[in-house]
């Protein structure tokens, strides 16, 4: 079973995450590093992944707002349309190599909602896939977001897993660019505030089981 190196990084500017990313993406290729899983919080920023047009106007908030709420807006390198991070959101960005056995991108994104649904059947949620979107739900409600970068089969951002985050704060986007459906948290489903940490201790079996990975924490 292919090693897992765990990094837990606490609060980690936007920005600063994404230059790591960049390192150890070429540290994974060159071998330098073994399959690397970082968990991490990130404070009040929305994202906008490749489709930069369409995530521009699922921004619903003016700058003046956002500002004023303190939350930056960022451009990256990922799939997917908007999305916003925070404080108690659980953000994994798995460095993963893919090959030779899992160079699949569809299989990437389900297994990575596979971890997450996992995650919620540990406390005893039923979540579940929707078809036509990404992520896991908990009904029509969203508890984790995914959108992934893959180079040359190597992994890079990942997955944003709602544990105990203001979701008020999803009130400044159209998130992930869906009208019609809403966001929760686990803490709102359990009706009981839960750490990030105590979280994490849970999703990285969850993660690893999927994944065939032996966590080294």
């Amino acid at each position: 079973m292919r090693e897992l190196v765990v990094r837990r990084l606490g609060l980690v500017p936007y920005n600063d995450a994404l230059n790591l990313q960049k390192t150890l993406v070429e540290d994974r290729r060159a071998g330098r590093i073994p399959d690397t899983l970082l968990l991490l919080e990130h404070p009040h920023v929305i994202t906008l992944g490749v489709k930069l047009a369409e995530a521009r106007t699922h921004v619903v908030a003016t700058p003046e707002s956002l500002a004023a709420r303190g939350v930056a807006v960022v451009e990256t390198g990922r799939g997917g349309d908007v999305t916003y991070h925070g404080p108690g959101q659980l953000v994994a960005y798995p460095i993963l190599d893919l090959r030779p056995d899992r160079q699949d991108v569809h299989r990437y994104v389900r297994d990575l909602e596979a971890a997450m649904i996992g995650l919620c059947a540990a406390y005893g949620i039923i979540a579940g896939r929707i078809a036509g979107f990404s992520g896991a739900w908990v009904g029509d409600r969203k508890i984790g977001a995914i959108g992934v970068r893959i180079s040359r089969w190597i992994t890079s951002h990942g997955l944003a897993f709602n544990v105990s985050p203001d979701l008020s704060f999803f009130d400044l986007i159209v998130p992930c660019g869906i009208a019609d459906k809403g966001v929760t948290s686990l803490s709102l489903e359990l009706g009981q505030v839960l750490t990030i940490d105590e979280v994490a201790d849970a999703f990285v079996p969850a993660f690893a089981a999927v994944f065939g990975r032996q966590p080294q924490v």
